[in-house]
């Protein structure tokens, strides 16, 4: 309450009510934080709970992971463990360092509990990322890393693009997302199709595996964001795909185009371009959680995100059939303490 009613207000008031300035401020201030040890600790002690869960081969502290969008460039990973966070996702990062869509490009919809946004993969590059792993090293939570095609690359040379991130960020990741569903970066979601999922997996196996080898050790798991837009059968195929090529795991899902259960209020917003994030797509997230599990049984794991702005949330998300979940609208929007309760909800459920 303290966080929503004071907190994010003053947070808006001081940038202008533009959310990405609000969120490039917050990561800063992690940055920040994340030099400072006795900062760390303090934090730890108050949001960090141990209820361990052990997921395609992972040990995670708690399920309650950091999304993909938050902290693209990884500019603020050690302060993510601190605040309760079991696992954190960075990216989505590109081979080729990119600048994104232009601004405004980010719109909060305060009605619907909601944020679109057509950020359009604005990252440093995949070498920036791994230089800054190199210097600072890895935080003290799993590492997942989401990667994507570059917007300058031809969707017929993507395979090469997303191998070179890949290869680039292996010593460094303990899973990797394989973002090809994201709204905002024209042709994208066509990698979903059969014939171009099978290529792009194909190729991506086999450098993990080989890359593993050269390592001595067994292939970084590689996980597949798909979008809650798909039909049943479109889903079904990508998911016959996945199982064929040892895919180790779902995120279910990314954002949505569709502007359902966005309230009046927020009309005039919900006309911007973009994913949908929030509270809208809360109901939809579950569908396609339990039709992967329904489909694929205990093969492909799933990692449940979208909607989940309360305890009862999360709690649904693993009732429909996911193994962790992630937040990044939910935590936006109403701060660290969110990630408390549902620790400390998750954890009850477990007793």
């Amino acid at each position: 309450m303290l966080f929503d009613k004071i907190v994010r207000p003053a947070m808006y008031r001081l940038g202008k009510n533009d959310p990405e300035v609000v969120h490039e401020r917050t990561v800063r201030a992690l940055a920040g934080l994340a030099a400072v040890p006795p900062a760390l600790a303090a934090l730890r002690r108050h949001y960090s709970i141990d209820a361990p869960v052990t997921v395609f081969g992972i040990r995670f502290p708690n399920p309650v992971g950091l999304a993909a969008g938050m902290d693209k460039d990884g500019r603020a990973l050690h302060a993510w463990p601190a605040l309760g966070f079991g696992f954190i996702e960075v990216g989505t990062v590109t081979r080729l360092a990119q600048p994104g869509n232009p601004r405004p490009r980010l719109f909060h919809l305060p009605g619907s509990d909601a944020v679109i946004n057509r950020m359009g993969f604005n990252n440093a590059g995949a070498d920036a990322l791994t230089a800054r792993l190199a210097a600072r090293g890895k935080p003290a939570a799993p590492l997942g890393i989401s990667i994507g095609k570059s917007k300058a690359v031809a969707l017929e040379d993507a395979v090469e693009d997303y191998r070179y991130s890949l290869r680039a960020l292996y010593p460094y990741a303990d899973y990797f997302a394989l973002n090809v569903s994201s709204p905002n970066t024209v042709g994208l979601r066509a990698l979903q199709d059969r014939a171009a999922l099978t290529e792009l997996l194909g190729e991506l196996r086999a450098t993990s595996v080989s890359l593993a080898e050269r390592a001595g050790h067994a292939p970084t798991p590689l996980l597949v964001k798909v979008a809650p837009d798909l039909s049943d059968e479109a889903l079904g195929e990508l998911l016959e795909v996945c199982v064929e090529y040892d895919v180790a795991g779902i995120i279910a899902t990314n954002t949505t185009l569709s502007r359902e259960g966005v309230v009046n209020g927020d009309a005039h917003l919900a006309k911007e371009a973009g994913g949908l994030s929030g509270g809208p797509l809360a109901a939809r997230a579950r569908d396609v959680v339990r039709f992967v599990r329904e489909r694929t049984g205990d093969r492909l794991p799933v990692i449940g995100v979208g909607g989940i702005l309360t305890p009862d949330d999360a709690e649904r998300m693993l009732d429909a059939g996911a193994s962790l979940v992630q937040l990044y609208t939910g935590f936006a929007l109403h701060g660290p303490g969110l990630v408390r309760r549902l620790n400390r909800a998750l954890a009850a459920r477990e007793c």
